[in-house]
């Protein structure tokens, strides 16, 4: 390991280790307390049909992702200041890519998604509540109590059977090890969207109001993975900072205050080695394994694919892999074949 790689937690391998353990502690101004009375626990285990094998291709491997240098560097610097990592680049570049590709890598449970809209608020992503689902049970329980007068008073539902944490809420639970949390497409939210996060990303913390009216004492709720956690008097503290992804499509500017406490990215387009290494992830080697492909045929597709770019407009890497499938089901055996995976296929993003 060279000098200037000795203090990478993350590798860019797309090899599991168990490097985030040789994380340092974080920085005075971004030490975390843990609240409540349980202690952190591990994340799940990621599936091995989740949406990494999706992004990461189809043998689950981390190696889809050709991380840069620049990419190393700057996923190192938001572990070590635990700080968000915010990834400007155009649509189709892989930037959500890159938090999959961290997650299997560190070893940090399946990546917590949330694709923002319009119409998202901060609430959406720290937790859900069913009132209403609570008082219609609530309601049903009374009228079998006033058909059985003799019965036991039955006592109202419990509270935490109704509220589940979201994708923020479920990060900032004491995880033994950080959580990896995708907030896709920020740019499409309010105006005062980024600005309501950065309360959380400085506390840590947040309070689910619900909860807290109740007192003291321990609620157990449902997260964002589908299992269930305890929160204790009503708060939810981190033990780890996650490793928050944000990605913009460079559609909006975002205010100072936001920016000065994101670690920030550009994702550029991929060169002919990270091209390459994505399709073998998702399509697999040439000839291998059923794989009827041709490596001459493939190489001449990734030379147009990458002369497009260059020359004509926007490409986005789902393009490549469409149109290589379908060269492969016969597509490029023919003239007309070949000249429909240009002009549709590969058709730049940006003209009409």
């Amino acid at each position: 390991m060279t000098q200037t790689q000795a203090w990478w937690v993350y590798q860019g391998t797309g090899t599991p280790h168990n490097g985030i353990d040789r994380l340092p502690a974080a920085p005075p101004w971004r030490a975390f307390r843990h609240g409540g009375g349980g202690r952190p626990t591990e994340p799940p285990r990621a599936p091995d049909g989740d949406a990494h094998r999706r992004h990461l291709g189809r043998r689950g491997q981390g190696m889809a992702y050709q991380v840069g240098l620049r990419e190393k560097h700057l996923v190192n610097l938001a572990l070590h200041l635990r700080r968000p990592l915010l990834l400007t680049g155009k649509p189709g570049t892989g930037k959500s890519t890159l938090a999959y590709a961290v997650a299997h890598e560190l070893k940090l449970g399946p990546v917590l998604r949330w694709a923002i809209t319009s119409r998202s608020t901060l609430k959406d992503g720290l937790y859900e509540y069913d009132a209403v689902g609570r008082l219609y049970d609530a309601g049903l329980a009374k009228e079998g109590a006033a058909r059985d007068p003799g019965a036991d008073p039955v006592p109202p539902p419990d509270i935490g059977r109704y509220l589940s944490l979201g994708p923020l809420g479920t990060a900032l639970l004491p995880w033994r090890r950080p959580r990896v949390l995708l907030i896709d497409e920020i740019d499409k939210s309010d105006m005062d969207f980024p600005n309501d996060l950065l309360n959380v990303f400085e506390e840590g913390e947040f309070v689910i109001p619900e909860l807290a009216r109740l007192g003291r004492g321990r609620q157990t709720v449902t997260t964002a993975d589908r299992t269930e956690a305890d929160v204790f008097d009503g708060e939810v503290a981190c033990a780890q900072f996650p490793f928050v992804v944000l990605t913009s499509n460079e559609e909006r500017e975002f205010p100072m205050a936001f920016l000065r406490r994101c670690i920030r990215l550009e994702i550029g387009p991929a060169d002919k080695d990270q091209l390459t290494g994505m399709v073998a992830a998702h399509l697999g080697a040439p000839g291998v394994g059923g794989n009827s492909g041709s490596a001459e045929v493939r190489a001449k597709i990734i030379a147009q694919f990458l002369a497009k770019q260059r020359e004509v407009g926007t490409l986005a890497n789902d393009q490549l892999l469409n149109a290589l499938l379908m060269a492969e089901r016969g597509l490029w055996d023919t003239e007309e074949g070949r000249s429909l995976l240009g002009d549709d296929l590969l058709r730049p993003l940006d003209r009409g």
